[in-house]
Order: structure tokens, then sequence, then C-alpha cells
């Protein structure tokens, strides 16, 4: 015959408070208002600094670039004039014919500057080349249609500014010492009884790489005044957070305590619904059973002293009775053994290790070490209920063989390992899980409220669960 095990009465939890409900509701809130605001100054700080700063680089590359590009003019206008006073007196002869203009043409060839990359040429008003050192097999041909790499008509730009007089113009060229296309600006002259355009070109590859680097400071520039203002603002958030929480740091230790002292109030309370129902089941119910049994006796035995069968009924009755009896005596045992309070925790853990071991057929072993120092009411139950949750997990999920309880009184604490040497188990699986390890979180729980901890190991063929509760939880319990 099967009995559940009364459960004692629900412990109704005490209303919460409005205002402490509220209390760390308004904390939020006021930390909320004194971080957001200080969040986005700091914002609109970061980001008008870095609209400043990146307008400054601009006007500094465009100035420096407006800067260079003016001596670049004046450079180019140096040279050609140079070219024009060594050519100008055989131009202004009046002389047209072929041997003037080989002499000019000549005398063009021969003038070159910064290093090769400076030198001058020379094309009609159609286009074909005259003069053009670092590519002569051009010279001859018409080069009119000639574009550079962005689409634009060099020759014919040219021509138009010497048609004008004189005149500047960019465009992209090759660059004579390294062969590769590169930003160039030109400045020509005409020679209109010639039907010439005399002129030269400085490039501006170095002007790029300046005004690159230019913007690559500024850039690492803008990070890290944006690192300053981020580093600034972090320090701040830390400042007002660090702040909120010592001043909060009390209160949150002090409700800590609270919900500890109202676990192990909890934990009292179910304990002595416990042992209240023990007493109850064994005075009255198991006496109640008792006396039935008796009664049931001694009508068996006048039907036998008349000599009248005595019915099968009235002997499976008999049976029931005597399965009553030893489960009601069971589960009184079950809710609040004796032991626990008469001769201690090993002595009730040896007992309850041993009908374990005969009911589920397994080899249970206790050993103990240490000092036997008289333990807390409140940590004694603890360590009991944690083994027969452990016990019973064993039995339900493990598939054992053997049980090894360990008691151990340590200078620091005591410690409790329950170890078996059943199947395993995935042990975040089980916590991850709502559904499963509800045993565990039980025990996780009664050892958080007496100050202890919970360790669990588990692999194929070794689980260990393991129940530690130290010197300064014992002092403060007791």
């Amino acid at each position: 015959m099967e009995h559940a095990v009364p459960e004692p009465p629900p412990q109704r939890e005490p209303p919460a408070d409005p205002a402490t409900a509220a209390t760390p509701r308004l904390r939020k809130k006021i930390l909320l208002l004194a971080v957001l605001p200080l969040l986005v100054s700091v914002l609109v700080i970061a980001l008008a600094v870095r609209f400043q700063a990146q307008d400054l680089s601009s006007q500094e590359r465009a100035l420096v670039e407006s800067a260079y590009l003016a001596s670049k003019e004046a450079e180019l206008r140096g040279y050609v004039d140079l070219a024009m006073s060594m050519i100008g007196p055989i131009y202004e002869s009046g002389r047209d014919d072929d041997a003037a203009k080989a002499e000019a043409i000549r005398i063009l060839n021969s003038l070159r500057y910064s290093s090769g990359d400076g030198y001058f040429f020379t094309y009609d008003y159609s286009g074909r080349c005259i003069v053009l050192p670092p590519q002569p097999e051009l010279v001859g041909r018409n080069l009119w249609e000639v574009r550079d790499r962005n689409g634009l008509p060099v020759v014919q730009a040219l021509v138009a500014r010497a048609r004008e007089g004189k005149g500047y113009y960019r465009y992209v060229w090759n660059k004579p010492s390294t062969r590769l296309a590169a930003p160039k600006l030109g400045y020509v002259v005409g020679l209109e009884r010639w039907g010439w355009m005399v002129g030269t070109g400085l490039y501006l590859d170095d002007i790029q790489a300046t005004l690159d680097q230019l913007e690559h400071q500024g850039g690492s520039n803008i990070r890290v005044t944006m690192g300053w203002i981020a580093g600034i603002a972090l320090l701040a958030v830390v400042l007002v957070g660090g702040s909120a929480l010592a001043l909060n740091l009390s209160e949150y230790r002090a409700a800590d305590a609270q919900l500890r002292l109202m676990a192990r109030q909890v934990v009292r309370s179910q304990e002595t619904e416990r042992a209240h129902l023990s007493r109850e089941l064994h005075d009255s119910t198991s006496q109640t059973l008792v006396s039935i049994k008796l009664l049931m006796d001694s009508g068996i035995s006048l039907l036998q002293r008349q000599g009248q069968p005595v019915p099968d009924t009235l002997g499976r009755a008999r049976l029931r009775i005597d399965e009553a009896l030893a489960e009601v005596r069971n589960i009184s045992h079950r809710l609040r053994p004796a032991l626990l309070d008469t001769l201690g925790l090993p002595s009730a853990l040896k007992q309850m290790g041993e009908e374990f071991a005969e009911h589920a057929d397994l080899a249970f072993f206790l050993r103990r070490r240490g000092s036997p120092d008289e333990l807390p009411e409140a940590v004694k139950t603890t360590l009991f209920r944690v083994t027969q949750e452990a016990l019973t997990n064993i039995e339900k999920h493990a598939g054992a063989t053997r049980v090894d309880v360990r008691l151990i009184y340590l200078p620091h604490g005591v410690r409790l390992t329950v170890l078996d040497d059943g199947a395993g188990f995935d042990v975040a699986a089980v916590r991850r899980d709502p559904h499963r390890g509800i045993g565990l979180r039980n025990m996780h729980e009664r050892l958080e409220s007496v100050g202890g901890r919970l360790h669990i190991r588990s692999r194929p063929g070794a689980t260990r669960v393991i129940a530690e509760v130290p010197a300064s939880a014992l002092r403060h319990q007791g």
C-alpha cells in the first residue's frame, strides 16, 4: 500500500511593500536621468568637435593646395620666360626659314630641369608634335586627338591656351622618372607667326602626397581627440555609476541579508511543520492503526475459538493494516527522522543510507573524518535534506550499484560528498532546462540559505554532489 508523503501547508509570503518595491525603480530612473544627459552632451560635443576638425582639415588642405599651385605657377612662368629669352632673338629676328626653326628646336630640346622630369614641349597649332624630349618617337606625329586617363583632350586644350597668348592647364601625363601617369600643371605661350605652342609642365604628385599626409595627420588627430572624449565620457559614466553603487551598496547588502534570513525562516518553518506532521503520524495515526490491528486480531482469535472459518477478506485486511502501519512509520521517519534530533547528523545519515541501500538494492558506505563538532540545527537539517535529495536522484536516474557518503569536519567548515558510480548526466544541460533539475535547484537554494555552496561534477561512472558550509556561516547560524 503506497501513500504520498504529506506536504506541509504552503508558507504565505508577506505582501511586498509598495514603497520598497518602487525604491529600486526610482534609483534606476535617477541614475538614468543623471547618465543620459551626460552621454547626450558628450555625444553632441564629440560631433561638434569632429565637424570642426574636419572643416579645419579641409580648409588647411585647400590653403596648402592653393599656395602650392601658386608657387608652381610662378615657377612655370619663370621656366617658360627663360626658354623664351633663349629662342626669343631667333623669333624676333623675323626669320621664318627652316634653319631658324631648327635652331629653336635644338635649344628647346637641350633645356632640362628637375632631374629630367622638367622639359619643354612644342606643338604646332594643328597638333603635330615638334619637341618632346622624353618621347622622341612621337615627334612629327599628329597628337591632336590624344586624351589623358580622365578623357581630357590635352593637346587641343594646350593649343587653345596658346592661341589666347598664354595660359595654364591641368592634365595627366606620363612622368619620365617613374614611367607612370601623374597629375601635371602645364603653362604654354603661343608663337603666332610660326603657329607654334611652346610650354612646359610640373608634375603634382608630390603635392598629392603632401595633401594625403596632411589628411592622414588630420584624421589621426581627430581620432585621438575622439578617443579622449570617449575616455572622458566613460570615466564620467563610471564615476556616476560607481557613486550610485557606493550609495546603494549598504542597502543591497541589507536586502541580501534579509533575503537569506527569510530563506532560513522558510526552511525552518518547513522543517517545523514536517516535525509536527511526523509526530502526528506517529502519535495519532499509528496508534489508530495499531488499535484497528488489535481489534482485528481479537476478532480473528474469537472466530478461531468458536471453530468458525476466518474469511479471506478479513485476513487480507489484516495484512493491509500491517502494510499501512509500516508505510505510516516510514513516512513519519522521512518527514523528520528522530535520530537527527537525538543522536546527530552522522547517525541519521547512516540510518537513511542503510534503508536506501536495502530498498534500492545497492551498496552504501558512510565515512566520517575530523572532529564531529555539533552543527547548528539549520545546517544539520540542510545537509540531511541534500543527502536525501541526492539519494532520491540516484535511485530515479543513475542506475548505480554503489553510493559513498563522506562527512568531513574541517577547520574551515564542514563538507558533505555523495558519490555514486551511475550513468552520470550533463550538469549544464540539466541546469538550463526549466523542466528538469528541480531537485538540484532545491539543494542549491537550501545551501544558500545557510551560507553554503553546492558543487556538482558528473561523468559516466562517477557523479559527485559536494555540499560545503564554511566556518563563518556555521558561526553565523550558531
